[in-house]
């Protein structure tokens, strides 16, 4: 049977996981579309339920989720995204304690543009970086972050507090903070593990994180230019400490 209404009560439900309040509500999210759909399944993630189209949700009818039939207008209503690929998974939130990092890790001071948050992590996980500390920051499961996280949001552990948990937790990790006030990150030597701080889109790190055991680090540019956006900031500096890492 395919549902065709939006005020179906299961249809409510998982449309309300748009918003922070229901995901933190419920421990839930959506994955949004065929391609990361099936990634997530093959990444092992815990996946509820799969709602789409009769045509994209067939294939899933004997795999053991709950598989929903609906019509695009339906489907469509709990999509986020502008242009809705036609099948939408809900999956659990893991349970991401805050522990100390065993390797390199990423702190996300303040960060509030979900894209910056998910394109971070694409790139985190790219480099084998699987630890992710945030604190006050936009949430890593909306829709949007994990749409630009390109399935990394399934490869990393995402571990939030605040900031006095998430430095107590750091504090045998040496800090490299991302300043434009900091050292070349060309010419710099990253220490054996590091966790490097990136903070605000407008107001940069917090005095907080400031007032912590830290180097700093910046990304030499042009006097043309102020500043670069979080995520390529983010990209950048990974890549160039992870390449020196290497080259000791």
């Amino acid at each position: 049977m395919e549902i065709s209404s939006r005020k179906n009560p299961e249809i409510k439900k998982i449309a309300s996981l748009k918003e922070k309040k229901y995901r933190d509500l419920y421990g839930l999210y959506l994955i949004e579309g065929e391609k990361s759909v099936k990634e997530a399944i093959g990444f092992g993630v815990d996946i509820l339920t799969i709602v789409g189209t009769s045509d994209l949700v067939e294939q899933y009818k004997n795999s053991g989720f709950q598989v929903i039939a609906a019509t695009q207008d339906v489907v469509k209503s709990i999509s986020d995204s502008v242009t809705p690929q036609g099948i939408v998974a809900v999956a659990k939130k893991p349970d991401n304690r805050l522990i100390a990092p065993l390797f390199n890790s990423i702190l996300l001071d303040n960060v509030q543009d979900p894209g910056n948050i998910g394109t971070i992590i694409r790139t985190a996980v790219a480099l084998g970086i699987s630890e992710v500390y945030t604190v006050s920051c936009a949430d890593p499961y909306s829709p949007k972050a994990v749409r630009a996280s390109m399935s990394g949001i399934f490869n990393v552990s995402v571990r939030s507090g605040s900031i006095e948990e998430v430095l107590a937790v750091l504090s045998d990790t040496p800090l490299l903070l991302g300043d434009m006030q900091g050292e070349d990150v060309f010419t710099f030597t990253p220490p054996k593990k590091f966790c490097l701080a990136i903070g605000n889109e407008g107001n940069g790190l917090s005095d907080a994180v400031k007032l912590a055991p830290h180097k700093t680090v910046k990304i030499p540019m042009s006097d043309k230019m102020e500043s670069l956006n979080a995520g390529v900031s983010a990209s950048i500096l990974l890549y160039q400490l992870t390449f020196n890492q290497k080259g000791e």
